[in-house]
């Protein structure tokens, strides 16, 4: 909005006639006209006056502009690509300087602008680089208060990583409480700051917590998957995602068990006669493993309960009674199927 547009807004909304406020200001009914057209701008002695007679703060009369289209910002943006290549940092640095002052309402200008402008710095050989901070981590604490989830938290970021390479990290600690608790960005950012304060133990553990959180999500949304997969009646891919599974398991080092059980529901649903009895067979020999996570040493500082040996022996009874599940009909008459049988009836 122009500075006109603001005047006549917010007249408007008073209620008030251009001849009523002309009388209050103390000038001509056809220079407040001019005013809302855009063809003449107020004397700078009546700024504080009018913004008092409508009600607003001179910042929101001075906001000539408040927004700029997704598609203007691109266009911003990438012209402050292209000077940073073929121009100085500082003489860019005002140029934007001055773009957000024209538009300091425009959150996602002031947030790209400025990621742009701190990575630029820190990736060029520049004097005196940290005279940019105030401005820079500036734009971001205004982006904190934006009512965009993505836009706060990504200045948060951006906050935590600029006190983190300034050694500052009782300042980077502060910017966490941005960050949910069940978000892992934060356990992560937790532990950096933990390695870096001499709290060794608790940011090693903090990290295998996440590892170990986020194997168990990779697993669920691979386990999802292969359902999508196996409702659209896409063999090849619901066994590619079971091959995945069973090489998540033994990466992220789970035990046997967990890397072969996987295949069972597909086998199943496909009706593998011979695919099931060796899974099945293979699965009861594991069942031992189930909680061989426990002594990775990836996991050497959480503290991870061993798994009773009384629970091995109730999944391994589920599994020998779902034998003679309807699912498993498929099976009957098969040796290997009924030599395992035998172990329950």
């Amino acid at each position: 909005m122009t500075i006109g547009d603001v005047i006549k807004k917010y007249r408007k909304n008073k209620g008030m006639t251009q001849e009523a406020m002309a009388a209050r200001l103390g000038v001509t009914a056809p220079a407040v006209n001019k005013w809302e057209k855009g063809n003449t701008l107020p004397d700078v002695a009546l700024l504080a006056p009018i913004a008092r007679l409508l009600g607003i703060t001179t910042d929101e009369l001075l906001s000539f502009k408040d927004e700029l289209t997704d598609e203007e910002i691109d266009q911003y943006l990438s012209k402050i690509q292209k000077d940073l290549e073929s121009k100085g940092f500082h003489d860019v640095f005002l140029s934007v300087k001055e773009k957000v002052e024209e538009y300091p309402n425009c959150e996602k200008l002031i947030w790209q602008a400025a990621v742009i402008l701190d990575a630029k710095r820190m990736t060029t050989e520049l004097p005196n680089k940290d005279r940019y901070d105030n401005v820079i981590s500036g734009w971001y604490e205004r982006c904190l208060l934006s009512t965009d989830e993505r836009i706060r938290d990504q200045a948060a970021d951006s906050l935590f990583h600029m006190f983190i390479r300034n050694e500052d990290y009782e300042k980077a600690a502060q910017y966490l409480d941005y960050f949910s608790l069940e978000n892992p960005e934060r356990k992560r950012k937790e532990a950096l700051v933990n390695s870096k304060t001499g709290k060794r133990t608790e940011a090693y553990r903090a990290y295998e917590e996440l590892i170990y959180i986020g194997y168990q999500h990779i697993q669920m949304t691979l386990n999802d998957l292969r359902i999508l997969y196996m409702e659209d009646d896409d063999h090849e891919m619901a066994k590619k995602l079971v091959e995945v599974s069973s090489s998540a398991a033994s990466t992220f080092e789970m035990g046997k068990y967990n890397e072969i059980c996987w295949g069972l529901d597909v086998a199943a649903w496909e009706k593998d006669v011979a695919w099931t009895a060796q899974l099945m067979r293979e699965i009861l020999d594991s069942i031992g493993t189930i909680g061989d996570f426990t002594k990775s040493k990836l996991y050497q500082h959480m503290a991870l309960k061993t798994v009773d040996p009384d629970f091995s022996a109730v999944v391994k009874r589920e599994l020998l009674k779902s034998l003679g599940d309807e699912s498993f009909n498929y099976m009957q008459g098969n040796e290997d199927w009924e030599k395992l049988k035998s172990d329950v009836y």
